[in-house]
């Protein structure tokens, strides 16, 4: 039960940050027993480093939906690079997707 300062960011994830004091039950110095209990907690008005991820996927995602239907729109002769972007979409759908659940994951772990 030794004491951690906290970071919360603004999709409600969290991360340890710097270690603030030690609790009674650990004698030995330089040792933590193990148990976090929040110190203090600093609110941070970003996003945590996964949802930023999953944002810059979300962006990719767009940016190549859009370009399949540009090109489409103008007459569909580029069939070898839409099927590459489709591809691509695919991936980055998968990308999200195992995000996410590393997301969800890491909440539930608590």
């Amino acid at each position: 039960m030794c004491f951690y300062n906290q970071k919360r960011f603004v999709c409600g994830d969290f991360s340890w940050t710097s270690f603030a004091h030690q609790c009674n039950y650990e004698y030995r110095t330089g040792e933590t027993c193990g148990m976090k209990l929040v110190n203090k907690t600093e609110n941070v008005k970003t996003l945590c480093r996964i949802c930023e991820k999953i944002e810059i996927k979300y962006r990719r995602r767009s940016a190549e939906c859009e370009r399949v239907q540009r090109w489409r729109r103008d007459g569909g002769t580029l069939v070898a690079s839409i099927e590459k972007s489709q591809d691509m979409i695919r991936l980055l759908d998968q990308e999200i997707m195992k995000l996410q659940k590393d997301r969800e994951d890491k909440s539930r772990a608590l």
